[in-house]
């Protein structure tokens, strides 16, 4: 690898050049930043020097790094797609140029806004806010990023009460509408993807206003951004909660760093700038000191240049801060590699035609950019790195939180979790509570909803004109019940169950039928059993002197008839006593019906006898034959088959569904003749609902004795 290395360096500008900042989009000089630090000169005697002048076999380029901004790599990208001249991108993370159709040859180790937006929906959701307010950029950055965002916010059913766009070119009016608007927003919570200078002007506007009660969802474009992240700006932004890139140790990097001497390298500014923005100072001719001097209040000694950088802490030297900066190193590496697996690729196993292999000193950029797309290789912390389909390197978030520093008050970047792309949905997000602290002081998480949680035993109301985050608490109905927070709906409680009084849970609805121990009952019982011990007395009397004139002219059998109806009739009340079990069931209904109907055809039988005696002036032998023993028993006979069939025919028919006209808290037992079906096949109790009480018919399978 240091071979490659070194062979980037000797070829100069031709191999690979760099672009950086919004008004060089391609850049000749053959400079790659290292987080827009240090350039990497390629053997570049001058940076005036024209690529024309140069011998015909250095002017061809095959890769490009950059640019940092989504909109400059999309202008580099159409031109070098044309060519197919591979570029990495470190810093632009717009999904559009995810689109391999538009921009052939563009690449990047920086994940895309796409997995971004899905992070950022998934810590509103793991919050639990719904009433949110939405800030992007009107650029090629912000307008994808955020229209990602809102269908992840549709999907999860979360609600975006502003959307706006701004940008750092916006009119003063503009920001102060904009911040009017957030103002008298209930939201807390705002969503901004942007980068640092265009979310400042509106940052600097909720200074003015000293709102700080609202909590700041950054996106990696200024998550953790040096202008932002300043002492003047952390009572509004203390407490935001930032998707940062994942930071990575760059193999040699701090001991570059403590080798640098702005004497040494003086034709080098941004290793100039670097010493003086460490040491607090000024280098002799520096032009930061003039501009200091034209526009500043603050005071900065000069520098030495000799000062001890090994004496100091600075971010640069903390691999946690090097987040761009990686994803430089890794572009670099990227290239090196793939020079690399060119110049050791074995003939018959290479990418092109035939699997044979490109020739190192005529190689084109075409083939680099096909390499590059088939690379796959471990870096210096352990990491697979490859590209995937859409040419995005894979990569993971940190996420972090701004505390405010008790020693000297700055922004400290704490890291509160991370989000794994790699892992099934639900698992990809980690967050340490206890590590987070809400507007810088606070551990507890803030209130972003649109309305109050409805409490177990309430549901959610829908309000007119508003949106679905936004509803009514609405006690649950009498037989419903709801036990958990923001139920859509309350849930009808089982038919032999009731609601408590605040609709939380179900209970078993109060039995009641007619018991042996009851009042009622026992007299019930007493009455019965004294009208059987009456009648089998009387039946007893009547067998005693059934030859005696009196008894013959009752119609002594007839009679023995009506006093055995008699006491079916007093016996079948026995079985309406006690809880309804199998037999019961099917025999209350007809026993008594056909009893009574017994007793009533001797009685009807007796009574026309009666009549016919009292009708007829000389009795005939036709009268004899009409009031024959015979043809009474016929009668009695024929009106107790009636009520046999309908009795049998009710037991046969079909069962009626269940009605709740009048629901109550309490179920009253009694069966009806109807609901006893032998041939139904089923077990099934069921609940029908009649005036001021509940009535549970029960059906069971024939061979089965069961009990309520």
């Amino acid at each position: 690898m240091k071979l490659v290395l070194y062979y980037l360096i000797v070829l100069g500008s031709s191999v690979v050049i760099s672009t950086y900042g919004p008004h060089q989009l391609a850049q000749m000089t053959g400079d790659i930043l290292l987080g827009g630090l240090f350039p990497i000169h390629f053997g570049v005697a001058s940076k005036d020097q024209d690529l024309a002048a140069r011998p015909e076999s250095t002017q061809s380029t095959i890769a490009v790094v950059g640019a940092a901004g989504s909109a400059v790599s999309t202008a580099v990208a159409n031109l070098l797609g044309l060519f197919y001249i591979p570029q990495i991108s470190y810093a632009s993370s717009s999904r559009l140029l995810s689109n391999k159709k538009q921009y052939k040859s563009f690449m990047r180790t920086i994940p895309t806004d796409e997995y971004q937006a899905t992070a950022m929906a998934d810590i509103i959701e793991y919050f639990e806010w719904n009433w949110v307010i939405a800030v992007a950029s009107d650029d090629d950055y912000g307008r994808p990023g955020i229209e990602k965002f809102e269908k992840e916010m549709e999907e999860r059913d979360i609600c975006i009460h502003l959307n706006e766009l701004i940008s750092q070119y916006f009119e003063d009016h503009e920001i102060q509408a904009l911040a009017d608007r957030i103002e008298n927003s209930t939201a807390k919570v705002i969503v901004v993807f942007a980068s640092g200078p265009d979310i400042e002007p509106l940052i600097k506007e909720m200074v003015r206003r000293n709102i700080t009660d609202r909590i700041w969802l950054a996106s990696e474009a200024w998550a953790s951004s040096s202008l932002i992240a300043k002492p003047e700006y952390l009572d509004v932004v203390a407490g935001t909660i930032g998707v940062a890139l994942k930071a990575g140790r760059v193999s040699g990097f701090r001991e570059f760093l403590q080798k640098v001497q702005p004497k040494r390298d003086s034709h080098n500014e941004f290793v100039r700038e670097f010493w003086e923005e460490t040491f607090n100072c000024y280098l002799e001719d520096s032009p930061r000191q003039r501009e200091s001097e034209n526009g500043s209040t603050s005071f900065r000694p000069l520098c030495t240049g000799e000062e001890d950088i090994t004496s100091v802490e600075t971010p640069y030297l903390d691999y946690t801060h090097l987040r761009i900066s990686y994803n430089v190193y890794v572009a670099v590496y990227s290239i090196a590699q793939a020079l690399q697996d060119i110049i050791t690729c074995t003939p018959g196993h290479g990418l092109f035609a035939n699997n044979s292999c490109a020739d190192i000193k005529k190689m084109e950029a075409w083939q680099v950019l096909k390499q590059l797309r088939h690379l796959n290789y471990t870096n210096s912390m352990g990491e697979k790195m490859h590209f995937d389909e859409n040419a995005d390197m894979a990569a993971n978030y940190t996420i972090i939180n701004w505390h405010r520093s008790a020693e000297h008050g700055s922004v400290v970047f704490e890291e509160v979790g991370y989000y794994n792309m790699h892992i099934k949905r639900g698992a990809k997000l980690f967050i340490e509570k206890t590590k987070i602290l809400w507007n810088g002081y606070s551990s507890e998480v803030p209130f972003s909803n649109c309305s109050e949680d409805c409490e177990p035993g309430t549901r959610k109301g829908i309000i007119d004109s508003m949106p679905t985050c936004c509803f009514e608490c609405t006690e649950c109905s009498d037989g419903e019940y709801s036990n958990h927070k923001d139920a859509s709906v309350c849930t009808k409680c089982p038919n032999n169950s009731w609601s408590n009084g605040n609709h939380t849970f179900c209970f078993l609805k109060e039995i009641e039928f007619l018991s042996w121990t009851e009042p009622f009952g026992i007299a019930l019982a007493i009455c019965a059993v004294l009208g059987v011990v009456l009648t089998a007395f009387v039946m007893g009397v009547f067998v005693r002197f059934c030859n005696t004139p009196i008894v013959k002219a009752t119609n002594r059998e007839l009679s023995y008839v009506l006093l055995f109806s008699l006491i079916c009739c007093f016996s079948s009340s026995l079985v309406f006593i006690g809880e309804p079990q199998d037999w019961t069931c099917r025999l209350r209904q007809p026993a008594f019906g056909i009893s009574f109907v017994l007793c009533i055809s001797c009685i009807l039988v007796k009574t026309n006898r009666v009549l016919l005696v009292f009708e007829a002036k000389i009795p005939t032998s036709l009268h004899r034959k009409w009031w024959g023993l015979n043809l009474q028993f016929l009668l009695v006979f024929l009106c107790t088959f009636v009520q046999v069939m309908i009795s049998t025919r009710k037991r046969s028919g079909s069962i009626g569904e269940s009605s709740a006209s009048t629901p109550s808290s309490s179920i009253s037992l009694k069966t009806n003749g109807n609901d006893c079906n032998p041939t139904s096949g089923r077990n099934k109790p069921r609940v029908s609902f009649g005036s001021g009480t509940v009535t549970l018919s029960l059906s069971f399978e024939e061979p089965r004795r069961s009990s309520l």
